[in-house]
């Protein structure tokens, strides 16, 4: 019995992964979209956004603290 319990705890689990996984889908989905347009309307450019990106990658992997202003 104790190994169907595990097998069902792991079925649960695969489940719950795939349903973050197309969360996170939709979510980077809708955020690349929100962007797109803040690009198109002139709110934001491909530079400042690839500055900005790479500035806050260097950020964490160096393990620096965001500065919150």
């Amino acid at each position: 019995m104790s190994s169907f319990s595990t097998s069902m705890d792991l079925v649960e689990f695969i489940g719950k992964l795939g349903d973050l996984k197309d969360e996170h889908y939709h979510m980077t989905l809708a955020f690349s979209a929100m962007i797109e347009l803040m690009i198109d309307k002139g709110l934001i450019s491909r530079q400042e956004l690839e500055r900005k990106t790479t500035e806050l990658d260097q950020l964490m992997t160096t393990g620096s603290t965001y500065p919150m202003a």
